[in-house]
């Protein structure tokens, strides 16, 4: 059985440029790509372009890996669906990326921490500056998670009571236990090793 060829894609006036196996390339519309349905795979119906399958998108830590699967190398739809969510699969193990419908974010410009979740900010306390109308703020580190779609938790760890080093310890070891308990392991790289997160929450230091 005929294997499609490796995808190859890049942005081009709000739509994609997918070259199939005989290295000719296809401007796809943005409307012609629709939701499968399943995660990291789209459906391609461009009856002009006698082109019908689906499309295997996989990002993870900037990198993308892609495969576009023709209906008529499988005997049809379903068919090359299956195979399109078995390719998917397999690049997550390989790559190391959970299995899961969730979006999974491993990096963000705007965190200034270096660990996704993890936020140095200053919380307003609730208290007063005596004799004035000055609120007081306490310098904390903010870990935040998604417990389920659409839903944000979030907890802090105090600066002042842990100091500097042991409250970005304690923080990451907080998100840290949350990516297990929601991915089933951790996706993205911490500055401590397991057994020191462990230990930070063991001990709480």
């Amino acid at each position: 059985m005929s294997q499609p060829a490796t995808a190859n894609q890049s942005s081009v006036a709000g739509g994609r440029m997918i070259c199939m196996s005989s290295c000719t390339s296809y401007f796809i519309r943005g409307d012609t790509m629709a939701d499968s349905g399943h995660k990291s795979i789209s459906r391609i119906d461009v009856p002009a372009k006698k082109m019908h399958g689906w499309y295997v998108r996989v990002w993870y830590k900037g990198k993308m890996h892609s495969r576009f699967f023709n209906d008529k190398f499988y005997n049809g739809k379903e068919e090359a669906l299956n195979a399109a969510i078995e390719y998917r699969d397999q690049v997550e193990a390989a790559i190391g990326k959970p299995r899961t419908d969730r979006v999974v974010v491993t990096h963000s410009p705007r965190n200034q921490t270096g660990v996704i979740g993890v936020n140095r900010v200053k919380k307003q306390t609730g208290a007063y500056v005596p004799y004035t109308a000055v609120p007081n703020y306490s310098e904390v580190y903010e870990i935040t998670w998604t417990e389920r779609p659409n839903v944000i938790r979030r907890t802090t760890v105090s600066i002042n009571k842990y100091g500097e080093d042991k409250a970005f310890r304690r923080a990451c070891a907080i998100r840290w236990q949350k990516e297990r308990e929601i991915y089933g392991q951790p996706v993205q790289e911490f500055p401590f090793s397991d057994e020191e997160l462990a230990a930070a929450l063991d001990d709480g230091s």
